[in-house]
């Protein structure tokens, strides 16, 4: 096996985790010695073992002279875990091969530099590209100290989001459906406008075969009219944070907060303002944001350019009707110049409808 094989192994284990290390990052390492894989790991869950060190026990006493193959660089700092650097060091490994340098300034170049110093080889940038791609949503959450936002809607190919009545399920298969689920899965929170809450009732959980990670629910509620029946109030296995206005009853406050595992987040404004409720999550180690709004939370997202992802399925139906509505509301841009502009980065069936998705491009 070449390098990049490994290497590629060690991604993969990487991405196997994707979602369920928050506010950490899912990483794999593969330790390697005389052309044998000897161990391998992954980072499970924030404040347990670290990739390398499950990697490093597999090897056990054959790590001593071994190659290690690392998704992002090893900290050198003492978190909820030693310092991995130093247990590469101690093991006696030959040389350490890393795909991505870790901007997090705990770390910034500090592990590379300690293992270096030990007089362990270092090489950066083998699957490079395919480690940024993972760590985007990471490297976000570390320079902004905010969550990766991820906006996902459904239309019709005429791009209608309900009829002219409102009616709007199932505008999507089955199948991609499912796929939503898997995206509840990889992210930390889910949110959604009162209107939504209002209208259909969601549990807002995530529903997989095998089971899966709920995400923390999010209802943005500026008057606080959210009655206290809902499964988002009455189910508390799942943690919910309503957000309020400054001039939301307090006695309705005062009644919620009462209910299990659930929060009342009230804004010092009349309106929501979503840069602020940003920091707010990211203050509360949220590191990833699924928001499943209507069309006047989308249009709120748009309006603050407020998001960095969009994930649209579209499905083989027509509905026509010029009010119908589409999957973002608001008063919209006044000149086609000032759109947003996006670049697709993937685009696939998931049964017969087809997921199309865009990152907002930087710099707008």
């Amino acid at each position: 096996m070449l390098a990049e094989d490994y290497m590629d192994l060690a991604l993969r284990l990487a991405k196997s985790v994707d979602g369920q290390t928050s506010p950490n990052p899912p990483v794999g390492a593969v330790v390697v010695k005389d052309g044998r894989i000897i161990g391998m790991g992954a980072h499970l869950k924030a404040g347990t073992a670290h990739a390398e060190v499950h990697a490093l026990e597999m090897a056990g006493d054959e790590a001593m002279g071994s190659d290690l193959y690392v998704t992002l660089e090893p900290c050198s700092h003492f978190g909820k875990t030693p310092p991995c650097a130093d247990l590469v060091v101690e093991k006696g490994i030959k040389k350490v091969w890393i795909a991505t340098t870790d901007p997090n300034p705990l770390v910034a170049g500090k592990g590379i530099e300690k293992m270096r110093k030990a007089g362990i080889e270092v090489e950066v940038g083998i699957g490079g590209q395919e480690a940024k791609n993972l760590y985007n949503v990471f490297f976000h959450y570390i320079q902004t100290k905010t969550p990766y936002v991820t906006i996902k809607t459904a239309i019709t190919a005429d791009g209608k989001t309900a009829t002219f009545t409102g009616s709007s399920k199932w505008i999507t298969s089955e199948q991609a459906r499912l796929d939503v689920h898997k995206l509840r899965h990889q992210n930390d929170a889910i949110l959604v406008g009162i209107n939504t809450i209002l209208k259909d009732n969601p549990l807002l959980t995530t529903r997989l075969p095998q089971g899966g990670k709920n995400p923390i629910r999010i209802v943005l509620d500026t008057h606080l009219r959210i009655p206290e029946d809902v499964h988002v109030v009455a189910d508390s296995s799942v943690k919910t944070i309503i957000v309020c206005g400054k001039n939301a009853s307090n006695e309705k406050e005062a009644l919620l907060q009462n209910r299990n595992n659930l929060t009342i987040m009230r804004q010092n404004t009349e309106t929501i303002h979503i840069p602020t409720l940003l920091e707010e999550l990211g203050q509360l180690g949220m590191m990833t944001l699924f928001v499943e709004g209507g069309a006047e939370v989308n249009a709120s997202f748009l309006k603050e350019q407020a998001f960095q992802k969009l994930i649209v399925y579209t499905a083989p139906k027509l509905v026509g009707g010029k009010t119908s509505p589409g999957p973002f509301g608001g008063e919209g841009m006044e000149l086609m110049e000032s759109a947003l502009p996006l670049q697709f980065t993937n685009v696939e069936m998931i049964g017969p409808d087809i997921k199309i998705t865009a990152i907002l491009k930087k710099g707008t």
